[in-house]
């Protein structure tokens, strides 16, 4: 039976320590702080839940915020207007563009992402820092935070820092927000890496191999429980959800959680295991990214 990987408690760990490292580094540069900025379009209900969400916890610790509310009839020049004004804005250390765009008009979200200064771009998704990541430049890298949230979860709950090194994973999903940067994230911590996606051949058989499976496909239970080499690593990235006839809603995730937790020797539960991550490492991200420009930075050009 899997021991449950429980991302909350691992999250709250890892913003806790975001929380002491802005107060040492008050108590060194008084001036310090760090801001994060989030830049919604529209007003989607869904997105104003994981927005809400994030705020409080960066306000929670004592990280500045700003909320960008923008129309949904909004241009592409004028969105690319306000991300330009957080790029100039020396009190903004993080920027993030909550997608989907809920927008009248036709808008190309990936250049609206692109145009976020790489130096804020805490979630880790503009051309810039996708290539350093797969080139393995990753001291220069803001790693994208549900990747990240996947690696820290392997080794919070091996207790090991280096348990990728050498070990087969197998990630399910190309995207370009998850799967693709997972693969490079794990491959440059010495994992050997495959990538699975919609045209795999003999997708059970390549599972099997993995120790360590992370699963982001977006199709509830696809991962069956015989696809799971007994003693693997399972971390779920799908969020599915199904209306339940009396009007309330349940999550599942992309693998059959019941069935795998009977094989592997570790699991993420849905909800509850990759979410609360995502969230926690976009506000170390941009911890890390007001230490880089307001303290190492200056340093560098005085």
């Amino acid at each position: 039976m899997a021991k449950l990987i429980d991302g909350k408690a691992i999250s709250d760990k890892v913003v806790e320590q975001v929380g002491e490292d802005i107060k040492k580094t008050r108590a060194e540069h008084p001036d310090f702080s760090a801001t994060l900025a989030i830049v919604q379009v529209g007003n989607r209900s869904d997105s104003n839940v994981y927005i809400g969400h994030k705020l409080k916890k960066a306000a929670k610790i004592g990280m500045g915020t700003r909320m960008v509310k923008l129309s949904d009839q909004i241009s592409q020049e004028d969105l690319e207007k306000a991300i330009d004004d957080l790029n100039n804005d020396p009190e903004v250390d993080g920027i993030i563009v909550q997608l989907p765009l809920d927008c009248v008009n036709k808008i190309d979200a990936d250049s609206v992402i692109d145009r976020i200064s790489h130096q804020k771009d805490v979630d880790g998704l503009t051309r810039e820092n996708a290539g350093r990541l797969m080139r393995g430049e990753l001291d220069r890298t803001i790693f994208p935070c549900t990747p990240y949230g996947c690696l820290h979860l392997v080794q919070e709950a091996t207790g090991d820092k280096n348990y990728v090194q050498g070990k087969r994973v197998v990630v399910l999903g190309r995207s370009k927000i998850v799967g693709s940067p997972a693969a490079a994230l794990f491959m440059w911590h010495n994992g050997t890496t495959t990538i699975c996606h919609s045209k795999t051949q003999n997708l059970p058989e390549m599972c099997r191999e993995a120790d360590i499976l992370v699963v982001a496909i977006g199709k509830a239970k696809f991962v069956k429980g015989d696809w799971v080499k007994p003693g693997a690593v399972v971390i779920d990235c799908g969020i599915n959800v199904e209306e339940l006839a009396d009007g309330k809603r349940k999550l599942w995730g992309d693998v059959d959680f019941e069935a795998a937790k009977e094989v592997a020797s570790h699991i993420t539960p849905v909800p509850g295991g990759v979410g609360p991550m995502t969230v926690a490492m976009l506000i170390k991200n941009t911890y890390l990214q007001a230490v880089q420009r307001r303290i190492t930075n200056s340093k560098g050009s005085h």
